[in-house]
């Protein structure tokens, strides 16, 4: 089987990388940080808004099984792309939408996608998203331990939910993770 990566940051990538995990023809995913101008940043590094990473999701699919375009559709219909380094509550441009291509076709159908999109009159502001050569991937610690869905029982300091307050320098726990 011969597999393609795609990477796409779309927000904070928790919630974009179960997203694209659960479709068929994507083989693995991985989240990590992109973009940038710091070497293996850590989580508090990307979340000083100073490294230029932005939080991705890089995966590999099946070309066989699922096309680049039919991936773009989901990278679109997943996030608001009219917001300039920000998705929902996560501010800052670690959470800009970008689509970073892997091939020159990927980067041409990434370009007519956003173009479609842009034009489809789904949205009343200006498309944003930026299309850029994939740079270094750097992954995110190990790999996840639980699934999204179990998010409000994994606490303690190295839980989701107790990095992103850290990161945003809150104490409470956050109400969007309930």
């Amino acid at each position: 089987m011969t597999t393609e990566k795609a990477t796409f940051g779309a927000g904070g990538f928790w919630g974009v990388e179960e997203t694209f995990r659960n479709l068929s023809g994507v083989t693995s995913t991985a989240v990590g940080y992109a973009g940038g101008n710091k070497d293996n940043p850590s989580y508090e590094d990307v979340c000083s808004d100073e490294t230029g990473h932005a939080e991705v999701v890089q995966l590999e699919f099946d070309p066989s099984q699922i096309s680049y375009d039919q991936i773009l559709d989901v990278f679109w219909s997943n996030h608001n792309p009219t917001t300039l380094n920000r998705q929902g509550p996560d501010v800052g441009t670690q959470y800009r939408s970008v689509i970073f291509y892997h091939s020159p076709e990927q980067k041409t159908a990434a370009e007519k996608s956003k173009q479609r999109i842009a034009e489809s009159g789904k949205f009343n502001r200006p498309v944003v998203t930026k299309i850029e050569p994939a740079p270094k991937f750097w992954r995110f610690g190990k790999a996840r331990p639980i699934p999204l869905r179990h998010l409000k029982t994994w606490e303690g300091p190295q839980s989701p939910e107790s990095k992103l307050m850290e990161c945003r320098g809150a104490k409470a726990a956050p109400t969007f993770f309930s």
